[in-house]
């Protein structure tokens, strides 16, 4: 019976991801984000501003968004762990972020296609975002309540794998049924589903609605099979929540591998999540891609995502994660290298014919290879921070793990930013990842490859 409860349990928090990775693959990669960014550009276009300068204002205030909500999340994660520490309880949290995600969703839904209220959006946008990064710090804490140390590599990258896959079934049937191609007919040729105006863009604008319909429903596992171990009876305070916070950070001077990993981790996700948050947006301003061929784009993205981040739980199982994240940051970096190298018209400085596919194809191998050893990247992340937990703090520990992973989320965004700012081009605004990436890399020869727990 116990077992039973055990796999239930495993699965209840595996639907998790599948419930909330539309979130990541629909609204910030391959949907949303390219819309928001072609509307964008065509509003400041209508102010006044040149093609490519249009084009560049409206990556930055996409960087803007994700500068301002990777702030908010890494410096409030530690406390809510801590607070949630400190009463044993997790589940009243997920729910009151869960609610955030649902909302903020939904409020995409009202994006006007010319751009009048483009800052609302991104604070829709933003507040949902929040919630769903959140909700994620409680549920990764509870994996090493799940398994064994030896098998939380394995759980995790299945679970990581089981959320890419539901990532490409929400897209794929967003792509079929509802987003618009320039002919105003969906991938397939159909007009988007429930009677939705294409000239109004209500298929695109759909995907805020859809993904919190998806979240709802497919949460009902979640919260059915997972449940919280025990209360402590304690009461909570900020102050209490403070000290835990102050004296966790405190130790880090005598835990060298964590606080190594806690840098090293901060600095290779930041720029993880910049290629995840800028690459439809890249894909619309530099190549030119409808959105339709973005979700292509994703699908194979996630597809590859699916299917390395289960294969990359293998690996950790039988070689540890340490050595899984090093291949994976390495095969990033040469990724962006070829992206910052790459346009329209040349790769590598080579000039290509004039309308040639090469880049188009060269993108969708980065996509593979972005998703695959993305999902990799996480899993194994993930599994590396259970090495340097022990399950009695494991929320504050996670807290301390999203805020390294979100305290410097500004930085990859900003540097985006400003470096597409001071070379006006949103293709080598992406430089700086390549930078973040190999600082990362650095940093992991002090990390212990099975971690310390104090």
């Amino acid at each position: 019976m116990q077992q039973v409860s055990t796999r239930k349990r495993i699965w209840g928090w595996w639907f998790f991801d599948w419930a909330s990775q539309p979130y990541q693959t629909l609204l910030v990669t391959f949907v949303f984000s390219p819309f928001f960014a072609a509307v964008a550009a065509e509003h400041f276009m209508g102010l006044g501003l040149e093609g490519e300068a249009a084009k560049a204002q409206a990556q930055t205030v996409w960087s803007m968004c994700l500068t301002v909500t990777g702030l908010i999340i890494g410096f409030g994660a530690p406390f809510l762990g801590a607070l949630a520490d400190i009463t044993g309880r997790r589940l009243p949290w997920i729910m009151v972020f869960s609610l955030m995600y649902l909302i903020g969703a939904w409020g995409l839904w009202y994006m006007d296609p010319a751009g009048s209220n483009l800052w609302w959006m991104l604070v829709s946008f933003g507040f949902g975002f929040i919630g769903a990064e959140f909700a994620l710090i409680f549920v990764n804490a509870q994996l090493p309540t799940l398994a064994s140390r030896e098998d939380v590599g394995a759980i995790s990258g299945s679970g990581f794998a089981f959320g890419y896959l539901g990532g490409v079934v929400a897209l794929f049937i967003m792509l079929l049924l509802f987003v618009e191609q320039g002919s105003g007919k969906t991938l397939i040729g159909l007009s988007p589903a429930l009677g939705l105006d294409a000239e109004a863009m209500e298929g695109t604008r759909a995907v805020g609605p859809f993904t919190a319909i998806w979240f709802a429903v497919f949460m009902i596992p979640y919260f059915l099979w997972v449940k919280d171990q025990g209360a402590t009876g304690r009461k909570a305070t900020l102050g209490k929540a403070w000290q835990m916070v102050l004296k966790l950070v405190a130790g880090l001077r005598r835990r060298l591998s964590l606080a190594s990993y806690l840098g090293s981790s901060m600095l290779y996700r930041d720029a993880l999540n910049g290629l995840y948050g800028f690459g439809g947006v890249y894909a619309k301003l530099v190549l030119g891609w409808e959105i339709t061929q973005i979700g292509i784009f994703g699908i194979v993205a996630a597809f590859a995502a699916t299917v390395f981040s289960w294969l990359g739980g293998k690996a950790d199982r039988r070689f540890g994660p340490k050595p899984v994240i090093i291949a994976a940051i390495l095969v990033l970096s040469f990724v962006c290298l070829i992206i910052v190298s790459m346009s329209r018209t040349q790769v590598f400085g080579f000039a290509l014919a004039e309308g040639s596919s090469l880049p188009d194809m060269v993108f969708f191998g980065c996509g593979v290879l972005i998703g695959g050893f993305g999902g990799i990247l996480q899993a194994a992340s993930r599994s590396l921070m259970v090495r340097h937990t022990s399950p009695r703090d494991a929320t504050e520990s996670f807290g301390l793990y999203g805020l390294s992973g979100r305290a410097t989320a500004f930085l990859a965004p900003a540097l985006i930013g400003l470096a597409t700012t001071l070379t006006g081009s949103a293709r080598l605004g992406i430089t700086p990842v390549i930078g973040l990436f190999l600082i990362g890399l650095i940093l992991l020869f002090w990390v212990q490859g099975e971690g310390d727990q104090g």
